[in-house]
Formats: structure tokens, sequence, C-alpha cells
């Protein structure tokens, strides 16, 4: 099921309705290059303004006690763009790593990565574990950064991983399960997404969690990542809570 925050009316937006807050919310931080465009700016402004929301956005889940907040950071396909743009990005997750590091360890907020690590700069990837490691005992806030990430690819990594079963003896085709499957994927031990955000206004996955998103619910917002305020988030959760989630199954309410 698809909304926007148009789809709701202001009565109903209340983030402290009956239904529970979703225990993982995925984020597709869109629209960066767009909000500095029509802004005359460069693009880079664009992403640097896009990391202030990020600060927010974490900050408001830890607060209202969701217990995964996933952002796509950086996709598998986002290294085709312009060289300048792409060693920007490293420079702003580097800043924004070494800057927030100590907060999100006095929020109890733990960092995890997914996403391929084999191609990656050495620092980068050095980068990513040592926030990891630093994090690790943290038992709040699982702040999930899919970085060089991309779904088809995390898939296939899954396929390999099982097929290195069978091949060893240890697994036979026709005894894998859906579990399997998940175990091997770089989501392994986290809930599926209750609730997929994306800004901007675009309606697609574009690649993001396409075997943990089967049931999730999503919200498209019209703003831009970096007009994505804690009253935007608010919104988003609010008419999450009004859906009903039926899994396939028929729902409360049965139309005869």
């Amino acid at each position: 099921m698809t909304a926007t925050v148009d789809d709701v009316p202001d009565e109903q937006l209340d983030v402290s309705a009956d239904r529970g807050m979703p225990q993982h919310v995925a984020i597709i931080m869109d629209g960066n290059g767009r909000w500095a465009a029509s802004r005359g700016m460069p693009r880079t402004e664009g992403h640097r303004n896009g990391v202030k929301t990020v600060r927010d956005i974490v900050r408001q889940a830890g607060e209202l006690g969701i217990g995964y907040l996933t952002l796509f950071a950086f996709s598998s396909e986002n290294w085709s763009r312009p060289p300048s743009e792409v060693k920007f990005l490293m420079g702003l997750l580097r800043a924004y790593v070494r800057s927030d590091l100590k907060e999100l360890k006095k929020n109890n907020v733990r960092i995890r990565v997914i996403g391929s690590r084999e191609d990656l700069d050495p620092g980068v990837r050095r980068l990513l574990e040592d926030a990891e490691h630093a994090t690790a005992e943290c038992s709040g806030l699982e702040l999930v950064l899919a970085f060089n990430y991309g779904a088809r690819d995390e898939l296939t990594r899954a396929v390999r991983k099982l097929s290195a079963q069978v091949a060893s003896g240890g697994k036979q085709p026709d005894a894998i399960t859906g579990e399997d499957i998940e175990a091997c994927l770089d989501t392994a031990g986290m809930p599926d997404p209750d609730l997929i955000i994306r800004t901007s206004g675009e309606q697609r996955l574009s690649n993001f969690l396409l075997w943990q998103a089967a049931y999730a619910e999503f919200y498209f917002a019209p703003m831009h990542w970096p007009d994505f305020d804690r009253n935007a988030f608010d919104q988003a959760l609010s008419c999450y809570k009004n859906r009903e989630r039926r899994f396939g199954g028929l729902g409360t309410a049965v139309s005869t």
C-alpha cells in the first residue's frame, strides 16, 4: 500500500495513535541534488544539508523508541556519478562518522553497515568497521547504513553462499528454505522493514531491500530529503499507524 502526506487528513496525523510504532523504518533519502538545483546551489550543498537531516531523523527515531533505522546512504550504482561528487560524498561520510560517533555512542545507538565491502577503499572500509566496533555494545536504536548497497548484488552474494553450502555437502538443494536465504543476506538477524519512506516524490524502490520489502508499507513524501524534518517524519509514522497490515490475509474488515 502506498500513500503520500496528502492522503491523510490533518486530524488523523497523530503519532501517538494506538497502532504500534514500526519496529524498523527504512528511508531512501532522495532529492539532495534537486534541492540544491532549485536554490541555484551546487549539488554538493544538497548533500551537505542532507547530512543535517540525517542527524535530526536519527535523533528522533531514537527518542521515539524505533528499533531499527536503515538509511540508503550510497548505492552500488552511485559510483557512476561524476568522480568529484563521489569524492565529496566519501568526505561527507568520513566527516559524519568522525564528528557524530561520540554522540551516537552517548545516545546508545549501534551502527551496522550493509552492502558489499570487497572493493571499497581500505580507508573507507576501516572507517565503517571501526564505527561498528565502537558501538557494538550499544543496545538502543540500530542505525543501519546501506553503503555500496544494491539489493540484486545482495541477493547474488546470498545465492553464492548457499551454492557453496550445497557444493560442500552441507545443504541439499531441496532443503533450502526462505530462512536459509535470509540468513545469507546482509540484514541477517534483523526484522524486515515495517515502513519504507522515500522522499522527493519518486515512487520506486531503486534496488533497495527487494527481499526484505515483501510486506513493507510504503510512504512517499513530496519534499526533497533536506526538507524532510521532524514534522514530516511524524506524518509518515502517523500514516503508517492508520494502515491495516494484512500480510496476505483478509484483515479485520472484509467486504462480502
